[in-house]
């Protein structure tokens, strides 16, 4: 339905007029360079609205991860009079408030900065200058140019040019897009798909009618494999928590015990067992990636997909620009009888545009220069058709020095061919001579006095291979991805397949390349076959992309899909992982989720290695936060069930959380080697391996458990002291023997991690040395409790390298 706001004739023309007037009162008659300073009394203030984010952000650390529990606990302790208990879990939490806040606020401001990157940019006229500034600073009065792919960047009335063709289906659903002429209103978030024109810039920011249309729709979401694995982990870890506590409640109840003292235990005890900094060191982790990505020149625009990014197998590249220069020169002159190479180069000049800033202008503008200077200065371009993807070419109307008026064409040979009388098959066998030596074709015709088409001839144009494609592919697939080139270029009827074969062969990718023809109408079974086997596609249109990525999706695979043109966007936004290249217009950008800001497959060969190393930081610390859990919970509920004996305090288990959850973070920056194949979510390896390590965690608690109470004989505090430095250490040991899958020394930790788990276990040591908040044990028990858990570490970590090579043994993908 459409829900575009109706506009009468009348008011429309009243609303042109009093614009108009508003214009030209100004002395100027457009916006100044005062413009900042308007800004102020448009939208929301947004510096406001980041305080009050900000605030309520940090009330949600406070209150804790489980709505009220910790908060419950506390007020217990004041209830019971466990004043040492209130005091310090208080403290705790607001530092652990403190920072959780500070590390989201750092990551999230640079997500954002980052984000700034790929802000929707607006070609705006000012103090009597076209300039390009972030659509963010337009202000109503503002002039700007819109042109094909650019997204409309505030509600515009146009006034100046032939007329936009507007896509706007996210606005009203409409699939069509909708012809605008002058007078006529563009909205913000609207993509042009043909034409240019300069408008007035009459509503910004959220007084926009997409702003306004904002408010009442909200965007429906699927979750990503990230979210769904962070729900399962929580799910399995969350179940076994409250099974245990329940089992310990019931019998303390049973065993008569305070009822007030073993609910703020068991109030404690979950809170801290739930894995509730999961999300957040995972978040930290991806925004830290991003960081990294970004001096790659890869700007993230939505964190999940560097998760998606690690899993590709299977990726889509663009030819023009990613495996090629994107540096045409015209290669060869082919001129058709009744003219010469001289007049083919003139015409093919005269119908191009310098300011258009296309590829195939500038490379024939520069060559005509080269040959024959400044000869088109005789000529006077009395009105100019941009490229036009429906027709397939430019055309300009010329008038020279001797009042001579002419028309002149430039674009798909066959579209060329089919304004003049010249032989299809007399073009089809040039574009077919060049196409085997890689060039692409240029048709070029002229009218008479008379006003007929007569073919000039076909310009050569090559666009050679980056020195780097056939290394970069190779290396691509040694990481377990299938690299397909697809290519349909807009100047012609799609690439010709010959020059896709030759340049695929250049760069020893292969030289099966499908058409459309082969896969579209038929059976998805043949067109998955087809699909899976070809190296490239040849001569397809956006509804071939978007098929391509669907079957491939069908097939299984995890699909990547580069793509620079608006008309890319549906194929980018299909894909699991759309990736904008170099150059790229708002619509593309706005489509993917990856934006690269450096031409070539490199980058994004760059970005699938980065993603995997940050996938491997989340997996480590999913074993990791899994493992500690089991091994705290179980050691403490089989305590309390066999030796009705409370192993530590609540205070010990707040004190625990902190200490071992919060310099975690530094986890993001930890040194991993990526996978030589694509990443998934195995969970079931993840839960195993995980539950594995807790429970030959809660094995050796026991034994050391046993010589603090037997063989010691410890005081029952001393004796808490005691096993809570043995879980804290050997806690963050786990980090260590979680983050590889060979020995822990396989893989150097990185610095701020080392010095992280180094410092806070040093801080748990001199707690329970000296006695600060806890029991004073003593310097000897606390070197028996490191003596003790570095020997069980190297023991566990022999088994845990065992149990890898078995697993691996039997076929099991990691």
């Amino acid at each position: 339905m459409n829900i575009a706001p109706i506009e009468t004739e009348e008011a429309k023309k009243n609303s042109i007029k009093i614009l108009f007037e508003k214009l030209s009162s100004s002395k100027q008659g457009l916006a100044s360079s005062d413009a900042k300073k308007r800004l102020e009394t448009f939208g929301f203030n947004e510096i406001t609205e980041r305080k009050v984010s900000s605030i309520v952000k940090f009330l949600s650390y406070f209150w804790g991860p489980i709505p009220g529990m910790i908060e419950v606990a506390i007020i217990i302790s004041l209830i019971i009079g466990h004043w040492a208990d209130l005091e310090i879990i208080t403290l705790l939490l607001l530092l652990n408030a403190v920072v959780g806040f500070w590390q989201e606020y750092k990551a999230a401001n640079a997500v954002e900065l980052l984000k700034e990157k790929l802000a929707v940019n607006a070609r705006v006229l000012r103090d009597k200058k076209w300039e390009t500034i972030s659509a963010k600073e337009l202000v109503p009065g503002d002039i700007v140019h819109a042109r094909l792919g650019d997204i409309v960047p505030a509600d515009l009335k146009l006034i100046k040019g032939e007329y936009l063709s507007i896509d706007e289906s996210a606005l009203t659903g409409e699939s069509l897009p909708i012809e605008k002429k002058s007078g006529d209103l563009a909205y913000s978030g609207s993509v042009v798909n043909q034409g240019e024109m300069d408008a007035l810039v009459v509503s910004t920011g959220m007084n926009t009618y997409f702003g306004k249309t904002a408010k009442l729709v909200e965007e429906s979401k699927t979750k990503s494999h990230l979210k769904k694995a962070v729900i399962k982990i929580g799910d399995y870890l969350i179940v076994m928590s409250a099974m245990l506590v329940a089992v310990i409640f019931i019998v303390a109840l049973f065993r008569h015990e305070s009822f007030l003292s073993t609910l703020q235990f068991a109030l404690v005890l979950v809170v801290a067992s739930i894995p509730v900094a999961l999300p957040a060191v995972l978040s930290v982790t991806m925004a830290v990636g991003a960081i990294a990505l970004a001096k790659k020149d890869i700007i993230v625009s939505k964190l999940v997909s560097i998760e998606e990014m690690a899993g590709v197998d299977v990726l889509c590249s663009d030819k023009t620009g990613t495996i090629t220069k994107n540096e045409l020169t015209v290669a060869g002159l082919k001129s058709f009888p009744g003219f010469d190479n001289s007049k083919l180069l003139l015409y093919t000049s005269l119908a191009s545009q310098e300011e258009s800033k296309d590829p195939i202008d500038d490379a024939i503008i520069s060559r005509t220069q080269k040959e024959m200077g400044k000869l088109t200065d005789k000529f006077n371009i009395s009105k100019f058709k941009p490229f036009d993807p429906i027709i397939k070419r430019t055309e300009a109307s010329v008038e020279d020095n001797d009042g001579g008026r002419f028309k002149v064409a430039k674009g798909a040979p066959q579209v060329i061919q089919a304004l003049t009388d010249e032989s299809a098959e007399k073009v089809d066998k040039t574009v077919k001579e060049l196409a085997k030596k890689g060039y692409r074709s240029l048709g070029v015709s002229k009218t008479d006095a008379n006003g007929k088409w007569h073919y000039v001839g076909v310009i050569a144009l090559y666009d050679p291979p980056r020195e780097d494609s056939a290394e970069t592919i190779r290396t691509a697939q040694s990481l377990g991805v299938d690299v397909k080139m697809v290519t349909g270029d807009k100047m012609v009827t799609g690439d010709h397949i010959a020059i896709a074969k030759e340049i695929s062969r250049e760069v020893d990718l292969g030289t099966n390349i499908a058409l459309p023809s082969e896969f579209i109408d038929k059976p998805d079974r043949n067109a998955k076959h087809i699909i899976e086997d070809a190296d490239g596609f040849a001569q397809v249109f956006p509804e071939h992309k978007y098929h391509i990525v669907e079957l491939l999706q069908e097939n299984g695979h995890i699909v990547g899909m580069t793509g620079d043109g608006v008309n890319d966007a549906p194929a980018l936004k299909k894909a699991d992982v759309g990736i904008a290249v170099s150059g790229s217009t708002d619509a593309a950008k706005s489509a993917a989720t990856i934006v690269l800001t450096k031409p070539g497959l490199l980058v994004i060969i760059d970005s699938i290695k980065q993603s995997r190393k940050i996938f491997q930081r989340m997996t480590n610390y999913s074993i990791y936060r899994i493992a500690e859990t089991i091994r705290v919970l179980f050691f403490i509920t089989f305590s309390i069930l066999i030796f009705n004996f409370y192993p530590v305090t609540a205070l010990m288990i707040v004190l625990l959380a902190l200490l071992n959850d919060a310099p975690i973070l530094t986890i993001a920056y930890d040194n991993v080697v990526y996978s030589d194949k694509p990443e998934k979510w195995n969970l079931r390896i993840i839960l195993s391996i995980a539950t594995f390590l807790g429970f030959l965690g809660v094995i050796e608690s026991f034994f050391i458990f046993y010589i603090g109470l037997d063989v010691l004989q410890l005081s029952h505090a001393v004796l808490q002291s005691f096993m809570y430095l043995k879980l804290s250490v050997s806690g963050h040991l786990m980090v260590f023997m979680a983050r590889t899958r060979g020995h822990f020394w396989s893989i150097k930790p990185a610095l701020p991690l080392f010095l992280a788990i180094v410092g806070t276990q040093f801080i748990a040591t001199l707690i329970t040395v000296y006695g600060f908040l806890l029991p004073a044990m003593g310097w000897n028990l606390a070197i028996l409790i490191w003596g003790y858990t570095l020997v069980t570490f190297m023991i566990i970590d022999f088994i845990k390298v065992k149990v890898y090579s078995l697993l691996e043994h039997e076929g099991i993908k990691f």
